[in-house]
């Protein structure tokens, strides 16, 4: 029996990096998945999902639109007859923009995708959660949002949005069953930070990635899947409310200048 044996997960975000592995590592561990993002590359990470002998079906939209939110929850309810997990992942960085480049629209676009995406998501799921008196939502924030240096502004804000929104929603879901958790993670070689990882590499600096961390390394997608497996998980029951950094240990220092041994 897997740790999600006979259970229904929606990931969004899932045709790439995090939202792939997590498909995978979810299927692997008994789940029935609906992958979710905007990309066409979504229906791979269904295929790949299949092909080791899970259970998949993708989907492709604006997991910030709101009838497309509704959608996909409806289409896990009438494909697998359950919901008990869902990862609200999808994001968008938005880059390095100095602030007096920065407008009103580009906030809004990367508020849009990275904080109401996941409220959406919150919203539609909870009601199934709440009647089952059970389910676990799962929202990726970002250690930008706990404090200055690993983000631009705007995504930044909004992933320090995303924490405030899954410490809220954990207490608005008060009794229910429900739980609400969010991670923050580190820098991660996936899609979304490919230009730093193809810089680096040009400039063979690529030894450098992570150095800022006590681990000296960058994070693989599946690292940052295996906790949103044990927050969708029976361990976590008694995880509620959090925001659990996956880092290599990033935010646990102020800024200091390394003396190597």
């Amino acid at each position: 029996m897997g740790r999600l044996e006979g259970r229904t997960a929606v990931i969004t975000g899932a045709a790439s990096g995090i939202g792939r592995a997590a498909s995978q590592i979810f299927a692997r561990e008994g789940a029935k998945v609906v992958c979710v993002d905007r990309a066409d590359a979504v229906a791979e990470t269904a295929k790949l999902v299949i092909d080791a002998g899970g259970k998949a079906v993708a989907l492709t939209g604006d997991a910030a639109d709101e009838g497309f939110v509704k959608s996909y929850i409806q289409r896990a309810m009438s494909e697998f007859g359950s919901l008990d997990a869902v990862w609200a992942n999808a994001g968008i960085s938005g880059g390095w923009t100095p602030m007096q480049e920065q407008d009103a629209a580009h906030w809004a676009e990367i508020v849009r995708v990275n904080l109401i995406g996941h409220f959406l998501a919150l919203k539609h799921a909870a009601p199934i959660m709440v009647a089952a008196g059970k389910g676990s939502i799962i929202m990726t924030a970002s250690v930008a949002g706990i404090r200055s240096g690993a983000g631009g502004m705007p995504y930044s804000a909004s992933k320090a949005g995303v924490i405030s929104l899954a410490q809220t929603s954990a207490n608005e879901l008060y009794g229910t069953g429900v739980r609400v958790n969010a991670i923050c993670p580190g820098l991660i070689e996936t899609g979304m930070t490919k230009p730093i990882y193809d810089q680096a590499r040009a400039k063979g600096t690529d030894d450098k990635i992570g150095q800022l961390n006590p681990l000296v390394r960058g994070g693989e997608p599946h690292e940052i899947a295996g906790m949103g497996l044990f927050l969708a998980s029976d361990e976590a029951s008694y995880v509620n409310g959090q925001f659990i950094a996956v880092d290599g240990g990033l935010s646990s220092s102020h800024p200091v200048v390394r003396r190597r041994r």
